[in-house]
């Protein structure tokens, strides 16, 4: 029923609910675009809202706390880099070069540097409160897989998942950031050979 107490169709229903979803995702946008030119301490349901286009009381209403919204910001970006991670990893497994579009991805994203700021605001609120790791957990673990298309050495796998964090941030502190031959070359130094063999 909507508010009136008048039924509602499943297609009046699901429309809704589309709409509600994509609102969040705006919010959630919204939130990342905050933390990038104000920081964490900028981000309010009010600015949110504001950011996003929408009625103030939108922000509040999808997003009962500050908390709930820096969660639902950090939990989306990590599970974004995780998905593109795995799916360069899956690529790698089907010959193509891995390491080479992984210098371009991390060129890329380096670049464009106003989400990765954010991202990383958000990440070191994760290491205040551990209710965030689950998101920052998810992202370190689909790196360490992408390494261990290369490498059955655990340590390296560790070095390597250390340093693709490493050399973004590195990246953020530079007017010159790395290109992807740059990347490429450190990256190689990482991992240099594919040393995993095939059972026989």
């Amino acid at each position: 029923m909507d508010e009136e107490g008048v039924p509602l169709d499943e297609a009046t229903t699901d429309g809704r609910r589309l709409k509600g979803e994509r609102r969040k995702r705006e919010l959630i946008d919204a939130t990342l675009r905050v933390v990038a030119r104000d920081g964490v301490a900028g981000v309010s349901h009010r600015s949110v809202a504001r950011e996003a286009g929408q009625p103030f009381t939108s922000a509040s209403y999808y997003f009962s706390s500050i908390q709930e919204l820096l969660r639902a910001a950090l939990t989306g970006c990590m599970d974004t880099d995780a998905a593109r991670m795995q799916a360069l990893a899956e690529a790698t497994d089907d010959g193509a070069d891995g390491l080479r579009e992984l210098a371009e991805l991390l060129a890329r994203v380096v670049r464009e540097s106003g989400p990765l700021l954010a991202e990383y605001e958000l990440y070191l609120l994760a290491a205040k409160d551990t209710s965030l790791r689950g998101a920052t957990s998810r992202w370190m673990a689909a790196v360490a897989d992408f390494a261990a298309r290369y490498t059955t050495d655990p340590t390296r796998v560790q070095v390597f998942v250390g340093a693709i964090d490493g050399l973004l941030l590195q990246g953020l502190l530079t007017d010159d950031p790395p290109t992807p031959d740059d990347f490429e070359r450190m990256l190689r130094v990482l991992l240099p050979e594919r040393s995993i063999t095939e059972p026989s």
